[in-house]
This record gives C-alpha cells, sequence and structure tokens, in this order.
C-alpha cells in the first residue's frame, strides 16, 4: 500500500481492513473491498486504489459495513481456531484416558523434572563458562514445554482470556 491517500482513508473508514493490507491478509482485504466496492473480487490492485482514492459517500459507506464485516470475520476465525484447539487437546485427553496410555505422563513429568533439574543447577552452580548460551535455550524450551505439559493436563487459560475480553466488551457497551 503505497499510496498515503488510500491510508488515510482507509485508517478512517475501515481501520481493521487498513491494517489487513498492509500485512499477510493483503489479498484477502483486497478481494473483500473490490467485491463490496467494485461488485467483483477479480479487479486488480490498481482498480481497487482508484475506486478507494474516487469513493463517492455510498462507497464510504460501504467501506464502512466492510469494516464491521472484516471484524466480525476475524473473531469468528479466531473463535474457530481456539474451537479446533481445544478438540484437539480433548481429543489427546480423551485418547490417553481409552487406551490407558501413560507416554503422556511420563513425557510430561520427564519435562518438568529437566525443567526444574536444569534451573536447580543453574541455580546451584551457575552458568558454566562456555556453553551458557545452548543451556539458557534450553531453559526457555523446556519453560515453554512446561507449560504445554500444565496445559494438557489442566486446560489452558485462552478461555478465561476470552471470557474476560467479553466482559470488558459488555462492561463498555454499558458505559
Amino acid at each position: 500500500m503505497k499510496n498515503s491517500k488510500i491510508r488515510e482513508i482507509l485508517a478512517t473508514v475501515a481501520p481493521t481492513v487498513a491494517t489487513a493490507l498492509g500485512g499477510p491478509l493483503a489479498g484477502v482485504a483486497t478481494r473483500a473491498i473490490a467485491a463490496k466496492v467494485l461488485g467483483r473480487e477479480d479487479a486488480s490492485f490498481e482498480e481497487v486504489e482508484a475506486a478507494i482514492t474516487g469513493a463517492s459517500g455510498a462507497d464510504l459507506v460501504r467501506l464502512k459495513e466492510l469494516e464491521y464485516e472484516f471484524k466480525a470475520q476475524m473473531q469468528e476465525a479466531d473463535i474457530k481456531l481456539e474451537q479446533i484447539a481445544a478438540e484437539d487437546r480433548n481429543s489427546a485427553r480423551q485418547r490417553q484416558v481409552q487406551m490407558k496410555d501413560w507416554t503422556p505422563s511420563v513425557l510430561g513429568l520427564a519435562i518438568i523434572i529437566g525443567f526444574f533439574g536444569v534451573l536447580a543447577y543453574i541455580f546451584r552452580f551457575g552458568l558454566p563458562a562456555e556453553g551458557s548460551e545452548v543451556l539458557l535455550i534450553m531453559v526457555g524450551a523446556l519453560g515453554t514445554m512446561t507449560s504445554q505439559v500444565g496445559n494438557f493436563f489442566f486446560g489452558s487459560s485462552s478461555g478465561s482470556k476470552s471470557k474476560d475480553a467479553v466482559i470488558a466488551d459488555l462492561k463498555g457497551a454499558q458505559d
């Protein structure tokens, strides 16, 4: 998005779409603008650019409508991704129960013991003169895995984050 006038128009009328145009969803955003303003998805970027810079009042209203639709689609996609992740975690837990598989428990325990073992070593003996970078990378990786083990066995906090966001939105709507 080279044209500063386009950026200015979209940032004012449809900021979510403007952000998408500047990132990995640029193609999706361009097609959405083309469909909404020009009535066809296959318009080139140059045609979309010309439509935005020469937008009428009705076109600006359509861009604002697109903003709301685009935002809703992004939220829906985020919800679907979280639902898929939750179903994946649940199926892994169900598999473990049905097969009486000890592998996840043993692996989880090994990861947690490894994480706290490496931390204890660092606190007791300090970082070695050589290879400390590798040890710190290992601590970071083990810390991430420890978090994943906790999410697997006890659930993640993403549902709680979503709940907090919904409550904040409702509270904001009441104010």
